[in-house]
């Protein structure tokens, strides 16, 4: 039994699981568009879905909005004022939320960004993975690398001053001389916030059935290691594996994920995370994937694919697989605070962790070692329940 005294902080996720093109890498819900977007029908579909919701969330604030897909920016802001308009009206949302739209370069108009920018949305993360021209053909995007660079620039015209981008190493073809160009370049557009991380080959995706030429491992831990210098030397600080932010401007709708807050998920595939005081529980919920089935049975039980509860054996395994993955690991207290269970509960695997040099802790903080980050899969293992 869990035993929460205070629940943790609340998120909203959206998915808009539409593309003008599926990228061949991408393992994410998403779906090549068709020529006309239901926008309406898919609107009117997140309101019943979140509708049905409410009753498991019922007077907790938002702290934070998360629009992703698929590409979000392929949506009207009209269709979001709408959307904005019923989430106001059915959820009570943080005066200081953040709000973040998902765009690609090649799905922007610069009217665009200055109308998000208006209904309240206040974060762009912007996916450009490289600007190197070659690079972006080889990954199936749509853009190149000064549409990249405009969007960018547009996007700060607009009004948004907290901008994140999107930056891949480990590419087709790639040398460390275009590895560390892509970094320089990301570096000398200053965004608030880069996601840096390695071209992985996915099951479910084309690259993992036809893959492509990728460098050598060796090489690319040390593009990696080179890229991370000279986003430090940047003033980007290193908090999560693959984030890096500047001026303490860290994505608070990632970091409620690491810290093992709560959310909510609505749209096509999306998954919620609940806990429930009253019933001192934690559930997992996940919806419909396909768009057209998802819009049939959004309001409805038919919505909900899967919905389980977490064991409380296993909370120690759900908690650090998260947690661990921050630079600065998480204050003791949380584990109680976000689990509701004690950290006795783990404490076997605490003791073997520190012991074999992988974790290091006292009575404020918990946190993998230099050892542990390198090795945090191994690190995670220890907490599996037995």
């Amino acid at each position: 039994m869990f035993n929460f005294t205070a629940l943790p902080p609340l998120s909203l996720y959206i998915h808009i699981p539409w593309c003008v093109k599926k990228c061949p890498y991408c393992d994410f819900n998403s779906h090549t568009a068709a020529e006309e977007l239901p926008e309406q029908v898919y609107i009117d579909a997140l309101i019943r879905d979140l509708e049905l919701a409410l009753p498991q969330i019922w007077g907790r604030s938002i702290t934070s909005i998360f629009i992703g897909g698929g590409t979000p920016s392929l949506f009207s802001a009209e269709a979001f004022e709408r959307l904005f308009s019923a989430l106001r009206a059915l959820l009570p949302i943080s005066t200081h939320a953040e709000i973040t739209l998902e765009a690609n370069p090649g799905t922007f108009e610069q009217q665009r960004f200055s109308d998000y920018h208006a209904i309240g949305i206040n974060r762009l993360s912007i996916g450009v993975q490289s600007f190197n021209d070659e690079a972006l053909r080889a990954l199936g995007r749509i853009h190149d690398s000064s549409e990249a660079i405009h969007a960018i620039e547009s996007a700060r015209s607009a009004g948004f001053d907290n901008i994140n981008l999107d930056l891949m190493f480990g590419l087709p073809q790639q040398t460390a001389k275009t590895a560390a160009e892509d970094v320089a370049t990301a570096i000398s557009l200053a965004p608030n916030h880069i996601s840096y991380y390695q071209l992985t080959l996915e099951p479910n995706t084309l690259f993992h059935h036809n893959p492509p030429p990728l460098p050598e491992e060796d090489p690319i831990a040390d593009w990696q290691q080179q890229g991370q210098d000279m986003l430090a030397e940047a003033g980007y600080g290193q908090y999560e594996v693959s984030a890096y932010a500047r001026d303490k401007q860290q994505c608070r709708h990632n970091l409620n994920y690491w810290n093992f807050g709560d959310y909510l998920g609505i749209g096509a595939g999306a998954h919620s995370k609940i806990s429930h005081a009253g019933e001192q529980t934690i559930t997992r919920i996940a919806k419909q994937k396909h768009p057209q089935s998802y819009i049939e049975t959004a309001g409805s039980p038919e919505n909900i694919i899967s919905e389980e509860r977490l064991r409380l054996r296993d909370i120690g395994f759900e908690f650090m697989l998260n947690a661990l993955r921050l630079t600065d690991g998480f204050p003791t207290p949380l584990f109680l605070q976000h689990t509701g269970s004690p950290l006795s509960h783990i404490e076997t695997a605490l003791a073997s962790t520190v012991e074999d040099g992988l974790l290091q802790r006292d009575i404020h903080r918990i946190q993998a070692t230099e050892l542990g980050q390198r090795h945090l899969n191994t690190l995670v293992e220890y907490f599996l329940p037995q």
